[in-house]
């Protein structure tokens, strides 16, 4: 099949690069997911009545109602509440692109696809955000 020796090492050479280039890209991968997984984001309203914390996949766990709210109409309390929680979303995927720029790379197409993803599942529009700068 090869002709010579260094046909069979540059072939070698090429096979052993390819691996170590998904070995890199795989622990690059882990980590990120690593820190993903940690992320988690707050906002606070205008008014500071309401603060929303949501994890790193966008659920609310933490929502503080300053005693204030009680003079506000249910309605507005309710308003307050899902545009305080969108804020959080928000500061969640500033966080998400952050983090995945720095551990795959600004240029890396696996990097967007994280951060178009991640802002799909939290309802975010592309104009939503800034997106850090994309």
């Amino acid at each position: 099949m090869w002709a010579d020796e260094a046909g069979l090492d540059a072939a070698q050479r090429r096979v052993d690069e390819w691996e170590s280039s998904i070995s890199a890209r795989a622990e690059r991968s882990r980590a990120l997911s690593d820190r993903l997984s940690g992320l988690t984001a707050s906002a606070i309203s205008p008014d500071r009545t309401v603060e929303a914390t949501v994890d790193s996949a966008g659920t609310l766990v933490g929502l503080r109602l300053d005693e204030r709210i009680r003079a506000r109409s249910s309605a507005h309390t309710a308003e307050q509440v899902l545009a305080t929680t969108r804020a959080a979303h928000v500061e969640l995927l500033r966080q998400v692109t952050e983090a995945t720029r720095e551990t795959l790379g600004a240029d890396d197409p696996a990097a967007s696809a994280v951060i178009d993803s991640y802002g799909r599942r939290l309802g975010l529009a592309e104009e939503d955000g800034d997106r850090g700068g994309r």
